[in-house]
């Protein structure tokens, strides 16, 4: 098992640059990307038992962070609405 961190910036390197500009126009998304980052560092803590935790605590919070990963990257690959011309 890897003991290695799952950054955003790891995960999605080819969506790195729409990760900043959302973090800096929508507070959803940059609630649930800190959220993600909170969560991810606590598993990783409990993976190099600077933290442990029992089984049953790991598996939630894996899936908490699968379920944020999971919305993170709906709201990054989703096309932005485009506004109509009043013409």
């Amino acid at each position: 098992m890897s003991h290695v961190p799952h950054e955003l910036a790891e995960e999605f390197p080819e969506l790195v640059a729409e990760i900043h500009h959302l973090r800096e126009t929508d507070g959803h998304f940059h609630r649930i990307t800190n959220e993600y980052h909170e969560v991810n560092r606590a598993i990783h803590r409990a993976e190099t038992d600077v933290e442990p935790c029992d089984d049953f605590r790991m598996e939630e919070m894996r899936k908490q962070r699968l379920a944020l990963k999971d919305e993170i990257y709906g709201m990054l690959v989703k096309p932005e609405p485009v506004a109509e011309d009043p013409a």
